[in-house]
């Protein structure tokens, strides 16, 4: 069962990761991706960007101990990253978020997840399919600003 896990968050992680990519590259205006408006006060830029740290900060820095260096509060105040950029950065996580899954082995999904993240520890399995959600969580808004804010 581990193993078709890890076959499972792969599949979806790179789904996202791809669909990410896809509302990215749907505004028609470039300047909307970093449309703040009334209540609404995340870009889908700094979204996307937040995305990529948390990936790669918790899949490929822990898990695949590529050495990435989270500056979280970037991911919040930078503005008119320009939108190829993004994109590689997308493509970039979705490597990165590939080769350290396929370095997960079905007995880490048991072990507690080496950083403490929540209030209280957590097993890997558990936190890599939280992981999977606060992304589609995430995307989902993505989607909603490009169809709001886009027009």
């Amino acid at each position: 069962m581990s193993d078709t896990l890890i076959q499972t968050l792969k599949i979806l992680f790179r789904r996202d990761l791809n669909q990410l990519k896809r509302e990215i590259e749907q505004y028609g205006r470039e300047s909307a991706i970093w449309c703040v408006e009334n209540e609404i006060t995340n870009s889908a830029g700094n979204l996307c960007l937040h995305l990529i740290g948390n990936l790669n900060t918790y899949i490929g820095g822990e898990l695949g101990k590529t050495g990435y260096v989270r500056n979280r509060e970037l991911e919040f105040s930078l503005s008119d990253v320009p939108r190829t950029e993004l994109l590689a950065k997308i493509d970039d996580t979705i490597r990165v978020v590939d080769q350290a899954l396929d370095k997960v082995t079905s007995a880490q999904l048991e072990e507690e997840y080496p950083i403490l993240v929540f209030e209280k520890k957590t097993s890997t399995g558990y936190f890599l399919v939280h992981l999977s959600t606060h992304l589609g969580y995430h995307l989902g808004q993505i989607n909603y600003h490009r169809r709001l804010l886009d027009s």
